[in-house]
């Protein structure tokens, strides 16, 4: 019956179409391997055994198919084991299948291997075949050798084996003992366990036993509890008197140790802090003497033209693949400055983070909360700078403390509680409320300006107002929400800095409405600003008439809010993602744009082109996102779509001030700056006053 084998665990056996039998023609047929079911004739029945059984041609013609697996019949398959864990017999799934045929341990080595050499080496032996070995040398080569005379009057060897230790001449007599296995040996010393000496260190009396035995039952162990509750009752009366007394001690103690211990990791946190910026600033220390004192000296070659110094750089590992969405200065603090990181791009939204940097370590943040959704936007306080305003992607606004322990945001605003249902884009502090609640504003793109007052743990809304493109608001939950046709996604938004009412929003259609708080009405004016979205829309913050606004259609234009077209309109060649208004001057800002240029204009000195134009990235592909002025230092941060902050410094010519005459002193302050905007809006509105 021949058998198919194969390299797989499944083999078949075929019966063949005739009954088996003797003589030649079953040697013919597996010889030729003609399958008889094919038209061979059936061998007569007397050929073959006489108890076989008759078997029908199906039956012959069937295929059995047996499969072969490495299970071991003969192993137990109902081992069952105590678990101590479950306190029961558990039955063994998996059983041992191997079954060991034959085990042999050698003790061999190979004479011509390393390891015998070595061997015969250290133990001093002689090899046996040495004599084999001069016996089979060449006559040419035995009449090189020069034969010596041993002291002794006896043999004669040859000079290139008498200094050899394992030559068979000076030691054939001796027999090589039977090698030791150098893969399981060893020697007898180290297995001998030396005992320990007696001392009376180690002499210990054995502890006292005692038999006992009993029975208990459940009224036994019931009796034994219920007494057992007695003398605690009555211990618990015997000590009502002093346990307040001792209460208040450990309470007094409790305090204490919680206040040295908070004041102890206080310390040590501080002082790890200080050695972590020393660290920092003594491996950065040319960057820090270049921001502190550096003062490009070839401004007074470049006429007018400035440049940007390069300073330190801040990214975090875990947020490289994150888009810079906010950038934000602490006032308090000069040298601390709040990162939003989050997406712009709709298909990649997932988590955001919210990252605190310090200028004196540049290496790691100082406060890190992750977050859910992407952030695109973020507000430090004025007065209380531990508080920041943050908008999420996914509609919703949240407070962060500083000083709260944990990751979490101290307030956070939910379906029921009004948040939005489009991403916000820009949240603002406003002067707290008559009942001096914190409050700030948010914009989105579902048309709504929402004010969010703090009032104990949760936040309140207030529909302000809701934007359109006809110009109609409707204020609060009265008006309800307008069709989708003439509803206008608020993109950006800024309040003034004198007039506290008065407001700018940027929409989504590239207008900008100025608002008012206490009438939601109507808009007081609306600017036909650009062509695509107003992406940041800033007041000046000497002048109380100009703003500034910027968008993706490649324009930066500064505007008098009592005209309706720009004063001054600047084309960038790229979308511009952000603009800022210097705090040292009324005329001083500065735009970032999407092909890695930041752009510092003084119309003051230029009123057409930058003063200052360069590429502050090291890929083409990145991409700036937004700027901001340090409010003290002449630097400024610059956020790109890697997750990297940049900071810079502004050559002199940057901040230069005007020259004084001999003679006169410059006035300084504000109403200097609000003089030095004037004279130049004086310009542009002379020929508009003639012309009517």
């Amino acid at each position: 019956m021949p058998v198919s084998n194969s390299n797989a665990t499944t083999h078949t056996m075929k019966v063949p179409g005739t009954k088996p039998t003797k003589g030649p023609k079953k040697k013919k047929d597996e010889e030729e391997a003609v399958d008889p079911a094919d038209g061979v004739d059936e061998c007569p029945q007397g050929n073959g055994p006489e108890d076989q059984p008759e078997l029908t041609e199906d039956e012959l013609n069937e295929e059995i198919t047996r499969i072969l697996t490495a299970n071991n019949p003969h192993a137990p398959q109902n081992i069952a084991r105590y678990s101590f864990k479950e306190r029961s017999y558990k039955p063994i799934s998996v059983v041992d299948q191997m079954a060991v045929l034959f085990v042999l341990e050698s003790s061999l080595l190979h004479e011509d291997s390393d390891e015998a050499r070595r061997l015969r080496v250290k133990q001093g032996l002689l090899k046996e075949n040495a004599a084999i070995d001069i016996g089979a040398e060449s006559e040419e080569d035995r009449t090189e050798t020069l034969a010596t005379p041993v002291e002794d009057g006896g043999d004669v060897e040859e000079a290139g084996e008498e200094d050899r230790p394992d030559s068979s001449a000076s030691k054939a007599d001796k027999k090589e003992p039977k090698l030791t296995n150098q893969f399981n040996f060893s020697e007898r010393a180290s297995q001998t366990l030396n005992n320990p000496q007696m001392e009376r260190i180690c002499q210990t009396e054995p502890p006292p036993r005692n038999n006992f035995s009993a029975t208990a039952n459940q009224w036994e162990i019931y009796d034994a509890y219920f007494q057992e509750l007695q003398k605690q009752e009555k211990n618990k009366e015997k000590q009502k008197g002093t346990q307040a007394k001792k209460d208040n001690d450990k309470s007094k103690k409790k305090v204490v140790l919680t206040e040295t211990q908070t004041d102890d990791l206080s310390k040590v946190s501080d002082a790890s802090k200080i050695f972590e910026r020393m660290v920092n600033q003594n491996t950065l220390d040319d960057i820090a003497q270049d921001f502190k004192y550096f003062e490009d000296a070839s401004d007074e070659f470049r006429d007018q033209e400035g440049t940007l110094l390069p300073l330190w750089k801040f990214q975090f590992d875990k947020s490289r693949r994150l888009t810079v969405t906010a950038l934000c200065w602490n006032n308090k603090y000069q040298d601390l400055f709040a990162v939003g990181m989050g997406s712009y791009d709709f298909r990649r939204q997932g988590q955001g983070m919210l990252l605190f940097y310090s200028m004196k370590n540049s290496a790691y943040p100082e406060y890190i909360y992750p977050t859910t959704s992407g952030v695109q936007c973020l507000d430090i306080h004025q007065q209380h700078s531990h508080l920041v305003a943050v908008g999420f992607y996914d509609g919703c606004v949240a407070v962060y403390s500083l000083k709260q322990e944990g990751q979490e945001p101290v307030y956070k605003s939910t379906a029921k509680t009004g948040k939005h249902t489009d991403p916000v884009w820009q949240v603002c502090w406003q002067n707290d409320d008559m009942d001096n609640n914190h409050n700030f504003y948010s914009v989105s793109s579902d048309s709504r300006v929402v004010c969010w007052t703090l009032v104990k743990n949760e936040l309140i809304f207030t529909d302000t107002i809701r934007l359109s493109v006809n110009g109609a608001l409707s204020n609060g939950p009265e008006g309800g929400h307008l069709p989708s046709i003439t509803a206008a996604g608020g993109t950006s938004f800024d309040f003034h800095n004198q007039i506290d009412y008065l407001f700018l929003v940027g929409t989504e259609k590239g207008k900008i409405h100025k608002c008012s708080k206490t009438y939601s009405s109507r808009f007081l004016e609306t600017y036909d600003a650009h062509t695509m979205a107003v992406d940041a829309v800033k007041w000046n913050p000497f002048h109380p008439k100009v703003f500034i606004s910027c968008s993706f259609d490649w324009t930066v234009k500064i505007w008098d809010h009592t005209i309706n077209t720009p004063m001054f309109t600047f084309d960038l060649n790229a979308a511009v993602g952000d603009v800022a208004w210097s705090p040292y001057s009324s005329t001083v800002f500065a735009a970032v744009t999407t092909d890695g240029k930041v752009h510092v204009f003084d119309l003051s000195i230029n009123k057409y082109e930058a003063i200052c134009q360069q590429s502050v990235v090291a890929k083409k592909k990145t991409k700036l996102t937004h700027i901001e002025f340090n409010p003290i230092y002449p630097i400024i941060i610059v956020g790109d779509d890697r997750g990297c902050v940049t900071s810079l410094k502004l050559s002199p010519n940057l901040r230069k001030k005007p020259k004084s005459k001999k003679g006169q002193e410059l006035p300084k302050g504000p109403e200097a700056e609000v003089a030095k905007m004037e004279k130049l809006l004086s310009l542009l509105r002379e020929p508009e006053q003639s012309a009517v």
